[in-house]
């Protein structure tokens, strides 16, 4: 499958879906702006949560379907951004300097991260 069939089939048949649909411009400009920024929060998977809450507070003011595509465009924004906000955190907030190498990885995957790595992700959020 080519970028630009798959980009047509996940990115701009569901965003003319969600025009069709009759939201207002200012609606769908609200949500999208909104569903971009909760998808960069820096903890991968917590952001399809956050935009959740979001919907559930905002109710009729936001269009749930633009929110959830924003937040999917967002994701490879996100991951893209995990380094340098742990970085950035670690700047911020003074903590030590988290080598970043497979070992470390394989720690966070296998549940056996030690305290310098979930410091880390702290200090990540904290930015």
């Amino acid at each position: 499958m080519g970028i630009g069939l798959w980009f047509n089939k996940r990115i701009v048949e569901p965003l003319l879906q969600i025009l069709r649909r009759g939201a207002e411009p200012n609606q769908l400009a609200f949500s999208t702006a909104l569903g971009i920024t909760l998808g960069l929060f820096p903890i991968c998977g917590a952001a399809v949560f956050l935009c959740g809450m979001a919907i559930a507070a905002l109710r009729s003011r936001c269009h749930a379907p633009s929110v959830m595509l924003a937040n999917f465009i967002a994701t490879p924004i996100e991951l893209s951004l995990v380094v340098p906000f742990l970085r950035f955190g670690e700047a911020l907030t003074g903590g030590p300097h988290l080598p970043l190498n497979s070992d470390a990885l394989k720690r966070v995957l296998t549940g056996k991260a030690s305290q310098e790595v979930l410091l880390s992700i702290a200090h990540a959020v904290n930015c």
